[in-house]
Order: C-alpha cells, then structure tokens, then sequence
C-alpha cells in the first residue's frame, strides 16, 4: 500500500489587489477545482470552487459591482 501525497496549491496574487499588499486576494489552481484566500490568513479558510460556478462568478467580480 503506498501513501498518496498532497501537494500545497501553488498559490499567486490576483493582479488586482491592493498594490501595498494590505488587501490581497490569492488564487491556486487545480485541474478540478480553484481556490481563493485572504493573503493576511493564509494558514486561514479558504473558498474552493468548480469551474462551472468559478467561471459565471469572474464576469460579475471583474465589473466592479459591490
């Protein structure tokens, strides 16, 4: 029997976030899934998402509606 091992999610900051590094959102990818953290609590919760919802999701935070 061998051990599957788990690989920490390669994670980058989203080009929109807060040039002084205070309000930082990150993003990992993975082949079925994709994450989002606030870079001030990464050892923190995270959202995970599909790429169906992830994808009707990105029009409505790219058009600066709050």
């Amino acid at each position: 029997m061998t051990a599957q091992s788990r690989t920490e999610p390669n994670w980058r900051k989203s080009s929109y976030s807060n040039p002084d590094g205070a309000a930082c959102v990150e993003v990992a990818t993975a082949p079925r899934t994709i994450h989002i953290r606030d870079s001030k609590h990464i050892e923190g919760p995270h959202l995970t998402f599909s790429p169906t919802p992830w994808a009707a999701f990105l029009p409505y935070a790219s058009s600066g509606r709050r």
